[in-house]
C-alpha cells in the first residue's frame, strides 16, 4: 500500500471518530436525554434490548471491569434509564434491562447508528460492501491483538 493511500485512510478514521463522538455528544445535549453521557449511551446501548444480560455479560461487551459498570448503572437507574430485574428461578441472579425511557434513546442512537451505515454503503455493490466489511474486521482484529499485548505487558 503507497504511503499516500495509508494517510488518507488514516486522516479519515480519526476525522470518522472524532465527527461520531461530537455528534453524539451535541445530540444527547440538545435532546430530552442531555442528562446522559456518551459513555452512558454506550453503557445502554451494550444492555440492548433483550433484558436477559447480567452486570458480568455488559462489562465484557464494553470492555470494562464489573465495579466499573456497578457505578454507570447506578446512574442509569437513578436517571430511569434502567432496571435490575431479579430472576423469577433464581434470586441470586439480577439482569439489567432498559426502561421505557431507555428503551426510547436506545432507538434513537440505534437509529443514527443504522444512517450512519447506510449513507456509508451508498453507491456500493456487494461486493465492494464485504471490501469494506473485511478492512474493518482487518482493524477490529488488529486492535483486539494490540489490547490483548498491552493486558499481558
Amino acid at each position: 500500500m503507497d504511503h499516500q493511500t495509508m494517510n488518507e485512510v488514516n486522516e479519515y478514521l480519526v476525522m470518522i471518530f472524532n465527527e461520531v463522538l461530537s455528534i453524539e455528544e451535541e445530540a444527547i445535549s440538545r435532546s430530552e436525554f442531555s442528562d446522559l453521557s456518551v459513555k452512558e449511551m454506550h453503557t445502554i446501548e451494550a444492555i440492548g434490548l433483550s433484558g436477559d444480560l447480567n452486570s458480568a455479560q455488559v462489562a465484557k461487551r464494553l470492555d470494562i471491569t464489573p465495579g466499573t459498570l456497578t457505578v454507570s448503572i447506578q446512574n442509569l437507574v437513578k436517571k430511569g434509564y434502567v432496571n435490575r430485574v431479579k430472576s423469577e428461578t433464581d434470586r441470586r441472579v439480577v439482569k439489567l434491562a432498559l426502561t421505557k425511557r431507555g428503551k426510547l434513546i436506545y432507538r434513537l442512537h440505534h437509529k443514527f447508528h443504522m444512517r450512519m451505515v447506510e449513507e456509508s454503503l451508498t453507491g456500493f455493490d456487494p461486493e465492494e460492501a464485504q471490501v469494506l466489511i473485511r478492512g474493518l474486521r482487518n482493524l477490529h482484529e488488529f486492535l483486539n491483538d494490540l489490547k490483548n499485548q498491552q493486558r499481558k505487558e
